[in-house]
């Protein structure tokens, strides 16, 4: 199993973020906390391949908005955000060595942020950030059904829910009831937690940010193994653990 992940770059606390604390980035303590997160995933048999650091891109440490992959082809994103654009130069420079890659056209916008991957079909939010036409472009290219849930006042679907595997979906309030998410096994997350539901599994371990003891037990109910890691860097910049990372095989 390989992951993509990129280092916060020097202007890494002028990231795109409406958060509260933004002004108290640390970028050393980003650096730090984002070695402890690929040290984590190498430990858990994940080979973590480093690209070079996009300084002139403040958001470029959050690989996953750059590409979704699916069943060895990639989808090059057309970020939502025009700031962001050009992050995605590397990460198609190095997909497109190893398989079919294709980009996303104009007017479509998405950002891997608002992909939920599952084995054999996608979920898309359809967002500030990614609209219909993208999430068409990539239902055609990865020739994969893609179910949508649409709201325009959030950013990414994958900060209110997350697959942990085993039919399980951690999700926020905001969308326990929602149509999408019916079939699924759901452990719903209370507002004042929110920030836990943005998870990442692999295998049968979630990786799930520290300090969210009421998530944390609710998982290791289901039998999943739980480690949690310092996020503080990357909630003040509105980004989460899976963003730091671009998975190109199956997790």
């Amino acid at each position: 199993m390989k992951a993509l992940v990129r280092e916060p770059g020097n202007n890494y606390c002028q990231c795109v973020s409406s958060h509260p604390e933004k002004k108290l980035l640390n970028l050393i303590l980003a650096r730090e906390q984002h070695a402890k997160y690929c040290s984590t995933l190498r430990e858990l048999g994940v080979e973590t391949i480093n690209l070079p650091r996009e300084d002139l891109y403040p958001d470029s440490c959050f690989v996953e908005d750059t590409a979704v992959i699916h069943k060895g082809k990639a989808m090059i994103t057309r970020m939502g955000i025009e700031s962001r654009r050009g992050e995605e130069r590397a990460i198609k420079e190095y997909l497109s060595k190893v398989m079919p890659t294709k980009r996303i056209e104009e007017p479509g916008t998405l950002e891997g942020g608002d992909i939920i991957h599952l084995p054999d079909l996608l979920i898309s939010g359809v967002t500030q950030r990614t609209n219909l036409e993208g999430v068409n472009q990539v239902s055609d290219w990865l020739d994969v059904p893609v179910i949508t849930c649409q709201d325009m006042n959030i950013v990414h679907l994958k900060s209110y829910a997350t697959y942990l595997g085993d039919n399980f979906m951690v999700i926020t309030e905001k969308y326990y009831n929602h149509p999408v998410f019916d079939e699924f096994d759901k452990i719903m997350i209370p507002e004042r937690e929110a920030y836990a539901a943005n998870t990442l599994t692999i295998g049968k371990t979630v990786i799930m940010p520290k300090g969210y003891e009421f998530t944390k037990q609710k998982i290791k109910e289901e039998g999943f193994e739980v480690i949690t890691l310092e996020m503080s860097e990357f909630e003040r910049c509105e980004g989460a653990l899976s963003c730091l990372s671009l998975f190109i095989d199956s997790v």
